[in-house]
């Protein structure tokens, strides 16, 4: 197969999966692993796709945004190893904020039996939340349906009369130059705010938001710990030796 065939045929695939394995692309295409890793070298320059962990995945558009449900649903053990492990910096006696993301929601149940204060914008939270018995403040504003995040000028001026030790944001996009970005302006500048009333900021993330760019940008890579489960080969000289990156299974 040429290589023009090829590269059509793992696009095709791409656009019909939204995600493959190098092993998959081997077999459809009958051509030698390294083929197919220099296939993928060369799309991705193209910014025709990115490669992730053992493959590759189609580029998100900056301003597209998946449901709560479809966030709920994806990478959801990822998620929850990430949450254990974020739910260890939190201590009794501190104030927290959780935004919106799905990530950040898998954090809740881990926080049972802690004695602190949360506030929140997602209106997705509030049953695990109940079920916590943890003192819980909901932003009041503007509903975004795709999301269930509150968010518009009320949400950002009640938001300003609270001050946190810690706030625990999602993200849509992690990139060393371009910084952690979200698609939509108004929830980026809800992270943003609460990542200035916090004594410190984390940005709970799998590895499906690594090399992907969002519209607005609510941090600088170095504003936020990063709390992830494992940063992609492809992407690790970027963040070695980065003080905030945590991953689990980090010591």
């Amino acid at each position: 197969m040429l290589t023009p065939q090829r590269h059509q045929l793992i696009l095709t695939m791409l656009k019909q999966q939204g995600v493959v394995k190098v092993q998959e692309l081997v077999d459809a295409t009958q051509a030698s692993e390294s083929t197919v890793r220099r296939d993928l070298i060369e799309l991705e320059k193209l910014k025709l796709l990115k490669r992730v962990h053992g493959g590759a995945a189609l580029l998100q558009g900056k301003g597209s945004e998946p449901s709560i449900a479809e966030k709920f649903a994806k990478n959801l053990e990822e998620k929850k190893a990430i949450a254990r492990l974020a739910a260890t910096l939190v201590e009794d006696g501190d104030c927290i904020y959780l935004d919106a993301g799905s990530t950040v929601g898998e954090l809740i149940p881990y926080l049972s039996g802690k004695q602190i204060v949360v506030v929140t914008n997602g209106l997705s939270h509030l049953d695990r939340m109940d079920a916590t018995n943890i003192k819980c403040h909901i932003l009041g504003g503007m509903v975004k349906a795709s999301t269930k995040a509150v968010i518009g000028s009320m949400a950002l001026d009640q938001l300003r009369h609270f001050r946190f030790d810690r706030c625990f944001l999602g993200v849509n996009g992690i990139h060393p130059e371009m910084g952690y970005t979200t698609p939509d302006p108004e929830e980026a500048r809800l992270k943003r705010l609460a990542r200035t009333l916090s004594g410190q900021t984390y940005v709970l993330a799998d590895q499906s938001k690594f090399a992907e760019i969002s519209f607005a940008q609510f941090a600088e890579i170095e504003e936020a710990v990063l709390v992830t489960s494992r940063i992609p080969e492809e992407s690790r000289a970027a963040y070695e030796n980065k003080t905030y990156v945590i991953e689990v299974g980090t010591p």
